[in-house]
């Protein structure tokens, strides 16, 4: 099984994965930039209620709070950021401009594409993918476009759904793509239907992150691209049993008002996956390429139009807009990592292969060992047994 861990730069650098995987960036992009708006959001943030300081693990509750969560916000965040509930992935060494951050998420989407070396040039194209964690279908249909795929996307959020599909039939897409809802914990589809499942920025919900993973390798089809693109909080070192207590405050804070569970690392992810026996795992650590997204996103909540659409969105919505500084917080402290792990389902037809030739050397082994006789190349052996029947029987 071939693990590799890549740094953060472009193009990324291919290294050999051990136990663990993870870069420290230096200098952390999230220490060059500076925001107006954040000190004002900060204020704003001082008269929110306070956060509760443990995770929301319960699996009912936390499934409600987060449709209700996306059933709330999501037609405030199309309005001002169109299709794409997601990062954005940017040079970090070029300024921002305001009408870059759109092409920024659809960049994210093509550099994740580009780092699981699924491409249009591929010899084999996608052509059933899974969307795990749809919001409104934005991936789902520009995957779509791409590849000519049929796409089937999966949302807690009812909203999430019915917006998805109205939209895939306002683009003429309503034959190619179907958003409904489900629980990626229990996928609504047979084993090995999709040859790539693709998962942005919704595994950080997912209480149980083993079943999580165990759903993508299930429903992935043999050699199917597994995708993960999600929040992570940073690896710990060698001599480390958990995060310190600060750190666990701060993500807590953020759990309470984005309705996460319990964080996991870059690390844990790739351990989950190796049990799995998938191949290819990659990882690698983004948060430098969408370093620009929070700030933008604040500046986007304090403008006249975001202000206006926050306050009749409803209580979660706002809840989440005063959480905001706590994530541009946590990246800049190297606490919170942005991630992305690949890999693929094995081939069938391989381990089959690989299987029968076991089989076949244990058969001329044991058959040397009980009649000690010279071992013969190929499949001559059966040939060889009919012989000896044929002369038993006193025929030739």
């Amino acid at each position: 099984m071939k693990i590799t861990c890549l740094r953060a730069c472009h193009p990324p650098p291919l290294l050999l994965h051990s136990r663990t995987c993870h870069t420290i960036l230096s200098p952390p992009a999230w220490r060059r930039l500076r925001s107006p708006t954040l000190s004002s959001t900060k204020r704003l943030l001082a008269r929110a209620p306070n956060a509760a300081t443990t995770t929301t693990n319960d699996g009912s509750v936390l499934r409600e709070g987060i449709a209700e969560f996306y059933d709330e916000s999501s037609s405030l965040w199309e309005d001002i950021w169109g299709d794409h509930m997601h990062h954005g992935y940017y040079n970090p060494d070029s300024s921002v401009s305001v009408s870059d951050h759109r092409a920024a998420q659809v960049r994210l989407i093509e550099e994740a594409l580009r780092f699981a070396a699924v491409s249009e040039e591929s010899t084999e194209k996608p052509e059933r993918v899974v969307d795990v964690g749809c919001g409104i279908g934005g991936s789902s249909r520009y995957i779509s476009r791409k590849f000519g795929a049929k796409c089937l996307g999966i949302t807690l959020s009812s909203v999430q759904a019915q917006r998805a599909n109205a939209l895939a039939a306002a683009q003429g897409l309503a034959d190619q793509v179907s958003f409904q809802v489900a629980d990626a914990l229990e996928q609504p589809f047979p084993d090995g239907q999709f040859d790539l499942v693709w998962s942005m920025e919704s595994g950080e919900h997912m209480p149980d992150k083993k079943k999580f993973v165990s759903e993508l390798a299930r429903v992935a089809a043999p050699g199917a691209a597994i995708i993960i693109v999600t929040w992570c909080h940073r690896d710990l070192a060698p001599s480390e049993q958990s995060l310190q207590k600060w750190e666990k405050q701060l993500l807590n804070k953020i759990c309470d008002a984005y309705y996460l569970p319990a964080w996991c690392s870059t690390a844990d992810y790739v351990e989950l996956l190796q049990s799995l026996s998938l191949q290819d795992i990659k990882a690698a650590d983004w948060s430098q390429y969408v370093a620009p997204f929070w700030p933008a996103v604040i500046h986007s909540a304090l403008t006249w139009k975001g202000l206006t659409s926050l306050l009749h969105s409803g209580l979660k919505t706002i809840k989440g807009a005063f959480a905001m500084p706590l994530m541009i917080e946590g990246y800049k402290k190297d606490l919170i990592k942005f991630s992305i792990i690949t890999c693929r389902k094995p081939r069938v037809w391989l381990i089959g292969m690989v299987l029968g030739l076991v089989e076949y050397g244990f058969r001329v082994w044991l058959k040397m060992m009980m009649f000690d006789v010279e071992p013969k190349i190929g499949f001559e052996d059966d040939d060889d047994d009919d012989v000896c029947l044929k002369q038993k029987s006193g025929t030739t």
